[in-house]
């Protein structure tokens, strides 16, 4: 079968070129050397024998090395064989974002916020199934028929997602979300475009000032990265508990306590779901609990935290606007509270969540938030809320690039009375709607 090419390759350059160069050898590799042997040998004769195959590689291909060079792409060949195989070289590649694998000849990259077939592929299933385990392992997960569906993460934080046979119908289906190796900061998120400087500026004066905040997107729509750069305002003398299905969060505070769900065993027990970690993390003295997801009974005892000391709380939710985000709060605190009504739940919503931010990932693949909300209260059974910013989209230029601008919609919070009490003020004009944000 001939090989898959990008369907759009990034402009050829030395580095790139020997990327490619790595992603053939590599296939090679794998077509010629028994991969079942190559845990069995020592590093040492590993080493030795992949040094005498790239060197006659490069003389054939005659690509432009010196010796040290030369060296230098035998371990590089090296430590991908030992480490996560044919898809090594796309988690060092800086500009991937995405890895998706469908099954063992199909792998897909995101780059800049688009799909590209990559030209990288497996041997056969098994061959994808033992770099599929040796994932897993690290983070002592299992998949196999009788639990093939998981989540983990990789060394760097990357997150993992795995389906296998018998739920995948034509083979094993990875998916990796790539975290950058350092925390994207709220700056950087103004300087891509993510939202403009006055909005930063409220948010900053929002965490420092313990305003609990519900971060609402869509999948890929930056929840994640949105949560880490927020959490770098709070203040560090402050003790935070992260709660996560797979630990992705990248916090930069020295209080940080990190907890991680555990899986059922083989025998079916000993799962360790969020809401016994959350109902452990309120007895370990926690200044704020972040909650990497909210997506079931857990709600309920995220919105007590909120209501009862921890303040400034943070978690991120799957909903498509704000008011969609509480309907689906609503939903998750009745399965954990049947015996709740419905203004109950709306009340405890009201009083713990104070601004939600929307976010969204738009069709030419840019991240932007999207909506700023904040919650005033109850009127009756239903919930108050009122937009403070948003993004206006203007059209479509002819690259496809989205054109819009982040406008005020002329409602001061009521929040900044609760930030001047301690000491962090806005300016007037950041809620002017003629201000040019």
């Amino acid at each position: 079968m001939p090989q898959l090419r990008p369907a759009a390759p990034p402009p050829a350059t030395p580095s790139t070129a020997l990327v490619d160069a790595k992603v053939r050898l590599h296939g090679r590799i794998i077509d010629e050397f028994n991969l079942a042997l190559i845990d069995k040998l020592s590093p040492e004769d590993l080493a030795k024998q992949v040094a005498r195959y790239v060197a006659d590689y490069a003389a054939r291909e005659r690509l432009t090395l010196n010796q040290r060079e030369l060296e230098a792409f035998a371990l590089e060949i090296v430590d991908e064989m030992i480490g996560l195989g044919p898809i090594e070289p796309l988690l060092k590649d800086p500009s991937i974002t995405d890895i998706l694998i469908n099954a063992h000849m199909s792998v897909f990259v995101e780059r800049s916020g688009q799909l590209q077939q990559s030209p990288v592929r497996f041997k056969d299933e098994a061959h994808l199934l033992r770099i599929i385990n040796k994932m897993v392992a690290a983070v002592g997960r299992r998949v196999d028929e009788s639990s093939p569906m998981v989540d983990a993460r990789l060394p760097d934080g990357s997150r993992v997602n795995v389906a296998i046979r018998p739920v995948a119908v034509d083979g094993p289906l990875v998916s990796i979300r790539k975290f950058a190796k350092k925390p994207i900061s709220m700056e950087r998120l103004v300087e891509l475009g993510a939202l403009r400087p006055l909005m930063a500026d409220l948010l900053r004066a929002a965490v420092r000032g313990r305003i609990s905040l519900l971060v609402s997107g869509g999948t890929g729509s930056g929840k994640t990265t949105m949560l880490n750069a927020l959490s770098s305002y709070i203040p560090s003398n402050e003790r935070l508990i992260t709660i996560e299905d797979a630990a992705e969060l990248q916090l930069q505070q020295p209080h940080v306590a990190r907890l991680e769900t555990r899986p059922p065993s083989v025998e079916g027990r000993g799962e360790i779901r969020q809401r016994e970690l959350l109902k452990n993390a309120l007895r370990m003295r926690p200044d704020r609990i972040i909650l990497g997801e909210c997506r079931g009974e857990e709600a309920f005892d995220m919105l007590q935290a909120m209501n009862t000391g921890h303040e400034g709380s943070m978690t991120t939710i799957h909903a498509n606007a704000p008011r969609d985000a509480l309907s689906r709060i609503e939903q998750m605190v009745g399965m954990a509270a049947a015996n709740m009504s419905l203004p109950s739940i709306r009340g405890q919503i009201a009083s713990g969540i104070q601004l939600v931010l929307q976010l969204q990932r738009m069709a030419d693949g840019k991240r932007r938030v999207t909506s700023i909300a904040e919650i005033t209260g109850m009127e009756g059974d239903i919930i108050q809320m009122q937009e403070l910013y948003h993004f206006a989209r203007e059209g479509v230029d002819e690259a496809g690039a989205i054109q819009g601008r982040f406008k005020a919609t002329g409602v001061r919070p009521r929040l900044l009375t609760e930030l001047r009490s301690q000491g962090v003020d806005m300016p007037a004009h950041a809620f002017d709607p003629r201000t040019i944000l």
